[in-house]
């Protein structure tokens, strides 16, 4: 058999592997790259769109499995690669990000800077380039979660300033701004002057994400954000109480009134595993409310966080738990949440896709 031949009926195998996430195959979505074949060696190419994509192994697996048995095939050299893809937009702002993902909830004390932080370590942690945007000016966290010290930006010309950064990631907040222990007092206008210069103003250079972490609520500051950034889609954040499910309830809401998609529901301080008993599940605050909520308004449901002290020791010295502890119940539940969302951003671009070349096509007709 020919190379040529050999190819094609690899090819042909590769048709098969579907894409269990954008429901099409691996060739016909361009994913299947760089073939070479030397003396019945084979090797190619799977280029993902994203390097945290939740079923990376499985297709690898499923590749080497049936190109494996194809006659002529003496071995398989699967390659696993990733481009972001750039979610669709046309302002002019944060022109070299490519998704930008806003964690959002209804009520303070669900944890949702924590979510967010853990978010984007676990982002990072599968090579993607990330950046975090601390946009709860009244009570900005994530300097302290990160271990950033409270010092001003460094300015580069005409006004505009750079991150600072830590532990692979580039990190804005409005902590900068002010003195370590001084509040920041401000009235409505000044807030959304301040959301302006974190999207226009700073070098952020190229990411892959950038996660904003939202004020609790759905005032000044989430306004300004969710009409002005091209936002790639919003995750909610809250606990599994009816309390918090009202106030959840309406981040689902103002995601869905300015047109910004909803990624999905994740369910924080889910439950609780005992040290001494890790097969045991304890469901300290109800069971099941974060799902229920995902499933009123339609939207994914990312999964569940549970509670764990190193949560909290690594939201104190400055070391999250996805990278103090990264073989924890919850570093695990946190890089399962980071494929779910980016998933989801694929999932949304994949529709976005299908519809301009379905216009296109109308139009054309």
């Amino acid at each position: 058999m020919t190379d040529q031949a050999l190819e094609n009926k690899i090819i042909e195998a590769l048709k098969t592997v579907m894409d269990p996430d954008l429901h099409k195959n691996i060739v016909s979505l361009g994913f299947v790259k760089n073939i070479k074949i030397d003396s019945g060696k084979v090797s190619f190419d799977v280029e993902l769109t994203t390097p945290a994509c939740p079923v990376k192994e499985q297709l690898k697996r499923e590749c080497e499995e049936k190109v494996g048995t194809i006659d002529g095939v003496n071995a398989v050299e699967v390659n696993m690669t990733a481009q972001v893809r750039a979610s669709e937009h046309n302002q002019p702002i944060l022109t070299g990000v490519k998704n930008i993902i806003a964690v959002a909830s209804g009520k303070g004390g669900v944890g949702k800077s924590t979510v967010s932080t853990n978010l984007a370590i676990a982002l990072s942690q599968t090579g993607a380039k990330v950046g975090i945007m601390d946009a709860d000016i009244y009570g900005p966290s994530i300097p302290k979660m990160l271990g950033i010290p409270i010092t001003p930006p460094k300015s580069s010309t005409e006004n505009r300033f750079f991150p600072h950064e830590n532990h692979g990631m580039k990190v804005v907040s409005a902590a900068f701004l002010t003195k370590e222990g001084q509040p920041l007092m401000l009235r409505g206008p000044m807030l959304g002057g301040i959301i302006q210069q974190f999207l226009t103003n700073v070098e952020w250079g190229d990411l892959d994400y950038l996660v904003i972490d939202l004020p609790p609520g759905t005032g000044d500051v989430q306004l300004t954000l969710t009409q002005r950034a091209p936002l790639s889609g919003g995750v909610i954040v809250t606990t599994p109480q009816e309390v918090s499910l009202i106030d959840a309830e309406k981040g689902v809401k103002m995601f869905q009134q300015v047109k910004v998609p909803v990624l999905g529901v994740v369910e924080n301080m889910s439950y609780f595993i005992p040290p001494d008993a890790p097969d045991k599940k304890y469901f300290i605050f109800k069971q099941g409310g974060g799902k229920k909520l995902a499933e009123q308004f339609d939207a994914p449901f990312l999964g569940e966080i549970p509670i764990e002290g190193e949560v909290v020791e690594g939201g104190d010295s400055g070391m999250p738990v996805t990278l103090s502890h990264p073989d924890s119940a919850a570093s695990k539940a946190y890089k399962a949440l980071a494929g779910q969302v980016a998933a989801q951003i694929s999932i949304n671009q994949a529709k976005s896709e299908k519809s301009d070349a379905s216009f296109e096509l109308a139009w054309k007709s």
